[in-house]
């Protein structure tokens, strides 16, 4: 598509999280240095937060490339499991053979053998469930009988919670007050403010291999970051669009009218901005009412002809 018109080598917007286009700024570089602070320090849980879009699943997948020999990791992309099942999927990463119609009790012995040996081999195993708002209360207690098993001076298992901010809400359960409070580090992820937006579309460009002039006006910046609402998703989504815009119309710099064009054409945008979304009702309503009297006009004057 635009990648010749403009230099690129790659997609510098692409949805999917690559790692290497990870931007150390803001909330996102300290949630990075808590997650391995916290990791090496041999805690058992540890929560990351965020609203949709925020860059939780890209912070999950740099931990799983950045953690050295010294670590096993453990991914659980879907928690919408049972104890059972969870209990399946750890042994399944933990590379532990076992037969399906195995009972629980022998399957966490197995478990508990297989962390035993990881921690008698110098290694640290991290757990990290994305998506974790959608674990079921009885599997976050199963969750928390996990991290009991330890020796006597560590953890045989850390948990890196990855969720929504609906995951506080569910951990305020009283149920779960005994895994809320194992809970040593929490880190919540906020939106970048505007000068992190310019240096996050300025780093991705360059990962992209760009090497020419600024490629958005100052102008097209300013109005990015408002319709983004500083959203890393929806910035890559804003981007890519107005990118799309400006190629379509043969520009080689983005204006603020091609970003216009990305937020009309983008929902969750003009959910979020109720302004828009009477303007475009009402132009809407003029525009039938202006077709419904041309059509009274042409009728009167067809039945008024001699």
């Amino acid at each position: 598509m635009y990648l010749k018109h403009f230099g690129l080598q790659e997609f510098p917007f692409n949805l999917t999280p690559d790692t290497g286009f990870f931007f150390r700024y803001g909330s996102h570089q300290e949630a990075y240095n808590v997650l391995l602070v916290a990791l090496r320090s041999g805690e058992g849980f540890i929560k990351l937060t965020g609203e949709v879009g925020t860059g939780k699943t890209l912070l999950c997948r740099l931990l799983l490339k950045i953690l050295g020999d010294e670590f096993v990791t453990a991914y659980i992309p879907n928690p919408f499991l049972t104890p059972a099942a969870l209990h399946m999927a750890l042994a399944d990463e933990l590379r532990i053979e076992y037969t399906r119609n195995m009972g629980q009790h022998r399957l966490l012995k197995l478990i508990s053998d297989r962390l035993i040996e990881l921690s008698a081999a110098g290694k640290h195993v991290a757990l990290l469930i994305d998506e974790a708002q959608t674990l079921p209360t009885n599997t976050l207690e199963a969750l928390r009988l996990l991290t009991n098993l330890e020796t006597e001076k560590a953890k045989l298992l850390q948990v890196v919670l990855f969720g929504q901010p609906e995951l506080n809400q569910r951990l305020e359960n009283h149920a779960l007050r005994q895994l809320r409070q194992r809970i040593t580090f929490a880190h919540h992820l906020t939106p970048i403010d505007l000068h992190g937006m310019e240096g996050y579309i300025t780093h991705r460009l360059s990962v992209a291999c760009y090497q020419g002039p600024p490629l958005f006006s100052r102008r097209s910046l300013a109005a990015l970051h408002r319709a983004s609402r500083g959203i890393p998703r929806l910035i890559n989504i804003l981007s890519h669009k107005a990118l799309l815009a400006a190629y379509g119309r043969g520009d080689r710099v983005v204006l603020p009218a091609h970003v216009r064009m990305a937020v009309h054409d983008t929902e969750d945008v003009m959910l979020h901005r109720p302004h828009l979304r009477l303007l475009r009702s009402l132009v809407g309503t003029f525009a039938r009412a202006s077709a419904l009297l041309i059509a009274i006009i042409i009728l009167h004057s067809s039945g008024s002809a001699p």
